[in-house]
């Protein structure tokens, strides 16, 4: 019989469990699945709704508990171990019960190394002082949970850093009746999108009620009796209860390393289409520690989302049940909500096409989601990037209200398969005055995009 073990147990780790299930039986596949927290398979892009009050209860984040997986998959899952060693040679991990101590070795015929991101934490952050929270896992989000319902209950919060964790967050807390201070070293919040785009970002964060200091660096905290008192920063302190770091994350590739698996220029496991790492047999890696390939400029990235780690791990799956399925590469597809705020891009943005050698043309428009006669129109900014000689469509932006942010899927899909500007103007999109105006805002900006084009 095959022996598979998985390291990690979360999205791309269960993803490729459940799928070689599929291909092989218990007859002829074991599956033993190490994770170090205390939930399988939970959506941690939830947390910040969970902790805001939009998601009534933690257990809803969970998509398969672990019994699912034991009854249903016959996969042995085992909850607070953590791998810290990987023998290539001896074919065999050793994990760490974080419970109720000592350690096991499992051989293994078959590796799934899934071991996800950890926090970008700058040297001031890694402290013992209580109050200050990641909010990577969903152990994190309870930790965090915890805090805001203690006693003394938080009334000031100090958010560090502008991506999606950060302004989810910030709107999280202003939802808890936080008094909230959201701070980004660089000018705008949101850099996933053009500074013109983030503006407008930045404007429906204040006007949340948030205060948004940008150009702004934390360098350190202070405590009291404990627990957070301040945040640091260069341009002065900041009164805080609770700190949330919102900083990114980076590849979980240390036990890799140290085991010998190859790590690429992002940081990420390098592995092949179908998952495989790259010159070791038997041993596959999925979700947020891999790099793979942006599919426009052909290089090495590391986009840590949730959507490529359930297909990669997908991918890996299939092959270790004996299918075959690639995994494509990634466009940076990705949306996100600040209060009723929309925001979503795909592709590149202008500093990405740049770098990349493109000479490009940009447009911008302004339309409704609606036709503009009917209840509940709200205006959205849609900003495209097209190749200057061939009309290519590079990238995406996309930030309104209602029905705004999906619509950067009909501009991911014309991405993906190379479309024109040009062609795009000809999509036969849906249209009823609940759901568009006559001439979609997809549509009005490839044209505006072929008439820039037109005039270079």
């Amino acid at each position: 019989m095959t022996r598979l073990i998985v390291v990690g147990a979360d999205a791309a780790g269960m993803s490729a469990a459940s799928q070689a299930r599929r291909g092989l039986g218990p007859d002829e596949l074991e599956i033993v699945a190490f994770e170090r927290g205390h939930f399988t398979s939970y959506s941690a892009c939830g947390i910040p709704y969970w902790i805001g009050g939009l998601v009534e209860s933690r257990d809803d984040l969970v998509a398969r508990a672990p019994e699912v997986f034991r009854d249903e998959y016959r996969i042995d899952v085992r909850l607070r171990h953590e791998v810290t060693a990987i023998d290539l040679d001896r074919r065999e991990v050793v994990a760490r019960d974080l419970e109720g101590g000592g350690e096991v070795r499992e051989h293994f015929d078959q590796l799934v190394y899934a071991a996800g991101a950890v926090p970008v934490d700058p040297p001031w952050a890694e402290t013992s002082t209580a109050g200050v929270f990641g909010v990577q896992t969903l152990d994190d989000g309870s930790a965090l949970r915890a805090w805001l319902d203690g006693d003394p209950r938080p009334r000031r919060a100090v958010v560090v850093g502008g991506g999606y964790i950060g302004v989810e967050m910030a709107e999280a807390l202003i939802r808890r009746g936080l008094s909230v201070t959201l701070v980004e070293r660089g000018p705008q919040p949101m850099s996933t999108v053009d500074p013109d785009m983030a503006v407008l970002v930045r404007d429906a964060l204040v006007g949340l009620g948030i205060d948004v200091r940008t150009g702004v660096s934390v360098t350190g905290l202070t405590a009291r009796d404990g627990r957070v008192a301040s945040v640091v920063t260069d341009a002065g302190d900041l009164p805080a209860d609770v700190v949330v770091l919102g900083l990114g994350v980076r590849p979980n590739t240390a036990l890799a390393r140290r085991a010998g698996l190859p790590v690429g220029p992002t940081g990420g496991i390098r592995v092949d289409l179908r998952m495989r790492v790259m010159g070791v047999d038997g041993v596959w890696a999925a979700g947020d520690c891999v790099q793979t390939v942006h599919r426009l400029t052909g290089q090495a990235v590391h986009l840590p989302l949730g959507t490529h780690a359930n297909k990669q791990g997908r991918v890996a799956g299939i092959n270790i049940g004996g299918g075959y399925a690639t995994f494509p590469g990634v466009i940076g597809t990705a949306v996100t909500k600040v209060c009723e705020l929309e925001v979503a891009r795909t592709g590149l943005r202008e500093r990405d096409a740049t770098a990349a050698g493109y000479e490009f043309v940009t447009v911008k428009v302004e339309s409704t989601n609606r036709a503009g006669y009917f209840p509940g129109a709200d205006p959205m900014t849609v900003k495209l990037l097209a190749e200057r000689r061939s009309g290519l469509l590079l990238g995406a932006q996309i930030v309104g209200r209602s029905e705004a942010a999906k619509r950067i899927d009909p501009l991911a899909v014309a991405l993906w398969n190379q479309m024109t500007v040009e062609e795009m103007t000809g999509l036969d999109l849906g249209y009823a005055p609940p759901y568009a105006p006559v001439w979609d805002p997809v549509l009005i900006a490839a044209r505006k995009a072929v008439e820039a084009l037109s005039r270079g």
